[in-house]
This record gives C-alpha cells, sequence and structure tokens, in this order.
C-alpha cells in the first residue's frame, strides 16, 4: 500500500443516508455541481458556472409540426391541434415550453396555425419555419406571425453541394431574406445548418458578424436570433474536442467573439450517434438559452432532442417544476397512442413498460419501499404507479406488489406474502407445469383475484361503484 494512500474508516450510522438533497423522489433528482467547469479555446476559458443556471432563463422551444413531421406521415389538423393544445398544459404559465414552429406551404399548414393561435395560449408561441429565399418570406407576411425561422445553411457541404453556390453569393441572399423580415417588423431566427461541419472561421463568424450588425440597427424585439443546428449530429460535449465539433466552444465563440448573447442562441440537435439529449443539455450549461426538441424524439432520421426529456433536464437543473405540468408528458403519450404513433415499450417515462419490473429481485424492493427500484415518484408526476409484469421470473415478490397496486392497497392495509401464496402458485405453474413463455395478462391476474380473494375482489368492486 502507498504510504500516501488514505485509510477510509467504515462509518456506521443509525439512519439510511439517502442522499435526498440529490434524489428527493417527489421531482426527478437534481443534479448539483462542484464548481465551475473550464475548458480553453485560444488560451481563453471556456466556462460554465453552475450557480447561474438558477437564475438564467433557460428554457424549451419545440419542433414536433416541423421536424418532427419528417419522420412520420403527416398529423391531420385535429391532431395538431390537440397537440398543441397539451403542449401548452405542459409549458404551464412561465412558458418553459416557449416556442413551437409551423409549416406555412399548403392550405392545411395555414389552417393549422390559425386555430392553435385561435386557442388564445400565451406558450407555446407560434412561430414559422421558411427557406431563406423571398417567395418563402410572403408565406410569413400573409400569417402574419412575429417570429420566423428561416433556413441559412452554413457547411460547404450545403453550400456548394447541395445549393451549388458559393459562400459570397450564399450569405448575400441569406442577408437579403434577413433584411426583408427586419423591415417588416418580422423577427428572423437563422438556422446556421450543419454548423458542425462548417467553416467557423472562414463563413460561420463573418455571417454572424453581420447578422448582429443588422441587430444593432433595430429594436430589441427584432434582434436576430440564432439556431445552432447539429443537422448530422457530429455535435460532441466532451472537453476538448476541436471546432466546429465542440458544442462549448460554439456557444463561446458566437457568444464572446460575435457577441451573440444567449437568449437569442438556440441548439438544435440529431440523434445519429445517440448524442442528442446530453448535447442539448451541454448546451444550456454553456450559455445557450433555448434547446429545440420535438415530442418523443420524432423527427429528421434519427430524430431531435425528446420534449419529454428536456422537461425533465430541465427539472433537475432548476430545482423546482417552476409551473410545468408533467402529466401532460402521459396524456401526450396516451393521445399519440391513440392516433397509430409507435412508442416502444421501454421508451423512457412514457413507454409502456418504462417502470414496470419483470425481475423478482427488483419486486422484492418495490414492496419494501418503492424509492429502491422507481426512479422517482411516478404515479404523482406521470399518473403512472410503478408495475411489476408477471412472468416466471417474478417471484412472490412480484405477485404481493401486482396484487396491491391493482386493489389500491397501502401501508398497513397492505396484504402480506402468505395471503398471496395461491396466486404465486398458481403463476409459478403455468410455467413449471404447463410450459408458457409468455407473460401472464392483467385479465388473467384480475380472475385469480376474484377467484383466490374474493373478500378483497368484492370490497375494489364496492369502492368502484360508490
Amino acid at each position: 500500500m502507498s504510504k500516501n494512500k488514505k485509510v477510509h474508516q467504515l462509518q456506521e450510522v443509525p439512519e439510511p443516508n439517502l442522499l435526498t438533497d440529490t434524489f428527493s423522489h417527489s421531482l426527478p433528482p437534481f443534479i448539483h455541481f462542484d464548481g465551475p467547469i473550464s475548458e480553453y479555446i485560444d488560451g481563453e476559458p471556456v466556462e460554465f458556472d453552475p450557480q447561474t443556471l438558477k437564475t438564467r432563463d433557460i428554457h424549451i422551444t419545440d419542433t414536433t409540426f416541423r421536424d418532427g413531421q419528417q419522420a412520420r406521415p403527416p398529423y391531420t389538423i385535429d391532431q395538431m391541434v390537440k397537440i398543441y393544445d397539451l403542449l401548452a398544459k405542459l409549458s404551464g404559465p412561465n412558458g418553459v415550453v416557449r416556442q413551437t414552429e409551423f409549416f406555412l406551404y399548403t392550405k392545411n399548414d395555414r389552417e393549422t396555425l390559425d386555430r392553435c393561435r385561435a386557442l388564445g395560449h400565451s406558450y407555446p408561441e407560434c412561430t414559422g419555419w421558411i427557406r431563406a429565399v423571398k417567395g418563402d418570406f410572403r408565406l410569413v407576411k400573409e400569417a402574419g406571425l412575429k417570429e420566423t425561422g428561416m433556413l441559412t445553411s452554413c457547411s460547404d457541404y450545403h453550400i456548394f453541394l447541395k445549393s451549388r453556390m458559393d459562400r459570397a453569393k450564399a450569405m448575400a441572399s441569406y442577408l437579403e431574406v434577413v433584411d426583408a423580415a427586419l423591415e417588416a417588423g418580422i423577427r428572423p431566427r437563422c438556422h446556421l445548418e450543419d454548423i458542425t461541419r462548417a467553416d467557423i472561421d472562414g463563413f460561420v463568424l463573418p455571417f454572424v458578424d453581420e447578422l448582429m450588425a443588422r441587430s444593432a440597427q433595430v429594436p430589441e424585439e427584432l434582434s436576430v436570433k440564432i439556431r445552432l443546428c447539429d443537422t448530422m449530429g457530429f455535435g460532441v460535449s466532451y472537453p476538448g474536442v476541436q471546432l466546429p465539433r465542440s458544442i462549448p466552444k460554439l456557444i463561446y465563440t458566437l457568444n464572446k467573439k460575435c457577441g451573440v448573447p444567449s437568449d437569442r442562441l438556440e441548439w438544435h440537435g440529431h440523434n445519429d450517434f445517440h448524442k442528442v439529449h446530453s448535447n442539448a443539455a451541454t448546451s444550456w450549461l454553456y450559455g445557450c438559452d433555448a434547446a429545440n426538441t420535438s415530442l418523443f424524439g420524432f423527427g429528421e432520421r434519427t430524430g431531435n432532442p425528446p420534449l419529454e426529456g428536456a422537461i425533465m433536464e430541465y427539472i433537475a437543473l432548476k430545482g423546482d417544476l417552476c409551473g410545468v405540468d408533467t402529466t401532460a408528458i402521459t396524456a401526450l403519450a396516451d393521445y399519440m397512442h391513440s392516433i397509430g404513433l409507435p412508442i416502444p415499450d421501454n421508451y423512457p417515462f412514457v413507454g409502456r413498460a418504462f417502470n414496470t419490473t419483470r425481475a423478482g429481485i427488483h419486486a422484492g424492493g418495490l414492496r419494501q419501499d418503492e424509492r429502491i427500484y422507481n426512479i422517482f415518484d411516478t404515479a404523482k408526476l406521470l399518473g403512472r404507479p410503478a408495475r411489476v409484469a408477471i412472468t416466471d421470473k417474478s417471484g412472490t415478490d412480484g405477485a404481493v406488489v401486482w396484487v396491491n397496486e391493482f386493489l389500491g392497497l397501502k401501508g398497513k392495509d397492505r396484504i402480506n406474502k402468505i395471503k398471496i401464496h395461491k396466486l404465486a402458485r398458481w403463476i409459478m405453474d403455468q410455467y413449471e407445469e404447463h410450459g408458457r413463455l409468455t407473460a401472464i395478462s392483467d385479465q388473467e391476474l384480475e380472475a385469480k383475484v376474484q377467484e383466490f380473494l374474493p373478500e378483497y375482489w368484492q370490497r375494489r368492486q364496492n369502492q368502484s361503484v360508490s
């Protein structure tokens, strides 16, 4: 043993240390930091100060009706209005979900926008999305929108290979539409497509400088916003990564070198390398106030940051619900199921089995204390109590948890293992004697509760009627 190695003594305690300052169970676990975090670019520190997260107006924006529709058959008008209404409920009065964006090209697009605005919700604000061409901008004016996103591709892959332009021509064409928007009193939100493959010094910074110069000549409410679009999911959050892939350095460069304030920066990612959620959260940390998301991650190809994941991350960073109605997440998932949108059973927060265990040892933990195997109070926050699926791996503990949850029994009223014995034996016989391979359905278990525990069954029926 090294002479410098510290000997760690076991600390016996009278009560368990459940780290409740982090794991309160009534909310998603809070994220605490030890202090400021730094990396460097050109010898200058790229920092984020965790203390500012409590006071900064970080928020979520939504692209469910734009990017989200590029990954599935189009929603009907009624479906989009219903989803928008639920997004407003989720957002709450403080605008945690601040904006959402709409296509403007078809009659259905425009009718959807009109009907959503007619609901009168303050949040999310309805904005548009267009290509940076004058013909598209006419649609924004006709719709009477206060803000629109516009596609301003910034990598040479897009400028040279897709658009068949050079850099000067691309910048001039973009600025022409930006000028038209400012002249019309409409706030432009420039979407720097493919920024994680762009020449930052050679194109992005000169273009953003032009945008900031124009912003200085107009009222604050018209100042140009910048959306950083990680179109192919190449963005990386790790310290020390080079531009253009480094998310911290991208935000620092635009913030410090070009003077784009945090409240006019927005991150838009894709999930091609399974980094989409952590990348969006990293953008918040390093000074990008808005994280663009899509409901359940549906978006072009591999999808966008999942809106519901961003909601939980927001609560974890803020340490408070901030007016968010998390039960709307379940309502949105139920609605998506009803219109045939597939959500994997194990999908976090909303999959049919996201908080359902099949392991007997986990069921035993749930029986003793829900906090052992449930991420937070899912019944309170999502209207989804922790559950067990009954298989040959569930054991008697699994049967106990299932029955008590089905009967709604809590505390001293809960049924113990002894009373469940017949049901537990019947479950094991299905697999040992009859060779069953599938999980036992709720309907089968309900019938057996009626058979083996008739007095509890009758009590439940009486409570349902009353």
